[in-house]
């Protein structure tokens, strides 16, 4: 096997569920018929991580402003905007496989760390819920350093706070613009898809034993 490295984890759509179309499907089926329409309502409501949702990210605005920023935007009732922030810890639920791949890592010598772009109530409720400091060595949610992917100064604070150059790291993460940001900036980086197809990789790169 290769060397031990550091090895990041993105969160949402990678250890944790967050798939917003069939989401937005279950917990609004009054205006969500299906995922085709919750895609469309997605990019509507969660603006791809920019504008109200992006400052919601960044910890530069807090839920309720955050409620009140959507409702003016869309027309939409601001309790309908609640009860899908609301619902959000929810959706979080445990992906197994890569619970299961962070165990493997781990045993195998790798130093585990986080980079997750995440509003600060919903980074809390994961602390709570989870456990994360036993699962990784340090990690960054994005809400609490006023930062987020796919902007360099959050790759730079990561770095800074694993103790890592870009070379000794290797990232997964499921948004594309994550992982262009990431190797330009010279880390090792992987599009994370499903815990089977990652633990291929991992393989491949001898950082897991076949």
């Amino acid at each position: 096997m290769s060397k031990a490295m550091k090895i990041v984890f993105d969160f949402g759509g990678v250890l944790f569920r967050w798939h917003p179309p069939s989401f937005l499907a279950r917990v609004w089926p009054h205006r969500v018929a299906d995922e085709t329409v919750g895609a469309e309502v997605a990019k509507e409501f969660f603006q791809t991580y920019t504008g109200d949702w992006g400052a919601f990210d960044q910890g530069l605005a807090d839920a309720s402003t955050t409620a009140d920023r959507i409702a003016a935007r869309t027309g939409w009732t601001r309790e309908e905007i609640v009860a899908v922030m609301d619902a959000v810890p929810q959706e979080l639920q445990l992906i197994e496989g890569t619970a299961a791949l962070i165990q493997e890592l781990k045993q195998a010598g790798h130093s585990l760390h986080f980079l997750s772009n995440m509003p600060e109530p919903y980074a809390d409720h994961l602390e709570s819920s989870h456990p994360l400091h036993d699962w990784f060595v340090s990690g960054i949610f994005s809400g609490r350093v006023k930062q987020s992917k796919p902007h360099q100064p959050i790759f730079d604070l990561a770095l800074a706070h694993f103790e890592a150059k870009p070379d000794e790291v290797l990232f997964l993460d499921d948004l594309p613009a994550n992982i262009e940001a990431a190797t330009a900036l010279g880390w090792q980086a992987w599009l994370y898809t499903t815990p089977e197809a990652a633990r291929v990789e991992l393989v491949r790169r001898g950082l897991l034993p076949a």
